[in-house]
């Protein structure tokens, strides 16, 4: 017994998170902290209106004093408006018999209404192709579920236009129909776009059929409501060669090319939008993240945009900013997804958010947003895998990450940490050895808020990290502190709903007890700070993939 305690005792301080300290001067601002995760979407836009898409929306639309951006596919796709996996419908373009178009805005109506009735704003995504208007229309709906094979997906809907008089026309129509119903200064403060990663298999035509797709729809966009922001090309990450040159030739289109409608020189761009994601593996039965991927894509988009004279101030919008590529593939088809329902999820999406601002400042762009691909799948089996916000009507744990990011207003802030991973070295390998334990800290009239995390880029478990935040620079008055925590056993409804018995249909009360373990809660009592001198300091464990959000008002 004896050999074992002085066994345990030799192998304890290797295991032992070293103390990280970590300091913040709220009087050193570093310009306004742009709150770009207050973006939003998914595939399927016939969940909008469905009872837990409204319940999520209006949790989003609570999150943060800005209004949040909502990008969805589909919105001109041929169909009865039921919704599937990967596929929606709004029939909002048919022909008669004798080919003249008929316009029915019953159902992106009944979308961009869920949004506004919430203080949202749409992210109007023009696509994809309807029935009648498509070159290749057969097979149209695609049955697509987890396992088959992704291209399955595209299908008629993913075709060039056999008349792009009549795409365009459409679009004016659609546009002017939005001025009318929601007011024309409304119509004007959307973002509007063209299509959706041309560059791979949405798109089933050329480059330049692309460029004429883009040209026609925005003339029309801007015929109808002339101070419309209109952007594209929402490629896949720009980190891969093909996405790499679709994307610098468009931008050379929008620049120096010629206009397909208009015949002049350039074509209008109000931002631009790429995507940016990771790419998970399954190592030896763990989860292991790929962070390095999704930020190597930002880095390379960030950089051609920025070797642009004429688009390099152009705001930048992520269409998509994620873990990895498939919202609807469920990890329980698809193990390297399993990190989706509990703490990875919520600190990757800490850790990363973050970065998104640094890479930005690195090349001198202005990044507008981040589009957080994930909301919810309808009357799926609970926490069955999907990539969503929540499952069934309750919040997962990275819901609580946006609440925290949401709370963030006013500056950004310095943050000095000796511990924080270099940005360079995240870039090369991730973060595979040590954890990137850091933090983001903001700071506004009335409060200071820091955001501190414990990633790693492995599902296995690790020591907890001794957390010494240091605060200067507050004002010297009472000081209130709120602690958050989201970690393994606080804000995370998957840990309860596994210690309930991982129930197939939960009952009222322990539905109940689901919802309120959702929500975001404090790890201590709300309490005044005692100082004189501006500063602060405060000491805390945070768990392995946990998160906290120290904010303190006066």
């Amino acid at each position: 017994m004896r050999q074992l305690i002085l066994l345990f005792a030799a192998v304890m301080p290797a295991l032992a998170q070293a103390p990280v300290g970590i300091r913040v001067n709220a009087a050193s601002t570093e310009g306004r902290l742009t709150p770009i995760w207050s973006f939003f979407g998914y595939d399927e836009p016939n969940y909008t209106y469905m009872k837990d898409g409204r319940k999520l929306l209006t949790e989003l639309s609570a999150l943060s004093p800005v209004p949040a951006y909502v990008r969805v596919h589909s919105l001109l796709v041929t169909g009865d408006g039921v919704a599937a996996l990967k596929w929606g419908s709004t029939n909002a373009y048919t022909e008669d018999a004798a080919g003249k178009p008929r316009y029915d805005w019953t159902i992106t109506d009944r979308i961009f209404d869920t949004y506004l009735e919430r203080r949202m704003k749409p992210l109007v995504q023009i696509g994809f192709m309807p029935e009648a208007l498509s070159r290749k229309p057969q097979p149209y709906k695609h049955h697509w579920k987890p396992g088959d094979p992704y291209s399955d997906i595209f299908t008629g809907w993913a075709h060039p236009p056999k008349d792009f008089k009549k795409w365009g026309e459409l679009v004016y129509q659609w546009a002017r129909h939005c001025g009318e119903k929601y007011g024309k200064a409304e119509a004007e403060s959307w973002l509007w776009e063209v299509w959706n990663e041309p560059d791979g298999g949405y798109w089933q035509g050329t480059p330049e059929e692309y460029h004429q797709l883009y040209d026609y729809a925005a003339d029309a966009l801007k015929r109808a409501l002339p101070n419309a922001r209109i952007g594209g090309p929402h490629t896949t990450g720009p980190a891969s060669e093909r996405a790499s040159r679709f994307l610098r030739g468009f931008l050379d289109h929008v620049v120096r090319g010629k206009n397909y409608v208009t015949g002049q020189t350039g074509s209008p761009l109000d931002y631009i939008g790429f995507h940016a994601k990771g790419s998970p593996k399954f190592v030896d039965g763990t989860v292991v993240m790929g962070i390095e991927n999704q930020l190597r894509s930002l880095d390379k988009g960030f950089e051609i945009v920025a070797s642009y004279p004429e688009l390099k101030n152009r705001p930048i919008v992520i269409g998509e900013s994620d873990p990895e590529g498939c919202a609807g593939c469920s990890s329980r088809v698809y193990p390297q997804n399993a990190y989706r329902n509990g703490m990875m999820y919520a600190a990757y999406t800490a850790a990363v958010m973050p970065r998104h601002l640094d890479l930005a400042a690195k090349h001198g762009v202005n990044l507008l947003g981040a589009v957080t691909w994930a909301f919810e799948f309808e009357d799926q089996p609970w926490f069955d895998g999907f990539r969503d916000l929540a499952t069934n009507g309750v919040g997962k744990p990275v819901l609580n990450v946006h609440r925290m990011l949401g709370l963030m207003t006013g500056n950004r802030v310095a943050v000095e940490n000796a511990s924080a991973l270099p940005l360079d070295r995240m870039l090369a390998s991730g973060v595979k050895d040590q954890p990137d334990i850091h933090a983001l800290a903001s700071r506004d009239e009335r409060s200071a808020a820091i955001l501190v995390w414990n990633y790693h880029d492995s599902g296995k478990p690790g020591p907890d990290a001794p957390i010494r935040l240091s605060i200067s620079g507050l004002p010297r008055a009472r000081l209130l502190l709120h602690h958050y925590r989201v970690d393994h056993g606080r804000g995370n409804s998957f840990e309860l709903w596994k210690k309930l018995g991982s129930p197939a249909q939960p009952t009222p009360a322990q539905y109940t007890q689901l919802e309120n373990e959702s929500r975001l809660t404090l790890l201590e009592s709300p309490r005044w700070l005692a100082q004189e001198t501006g500063a602060t300091e405060i000491a805390f464990a945070l768990p392995r993939h946990g998160v906290s959000l120290v904010r303190i008002s006066w």
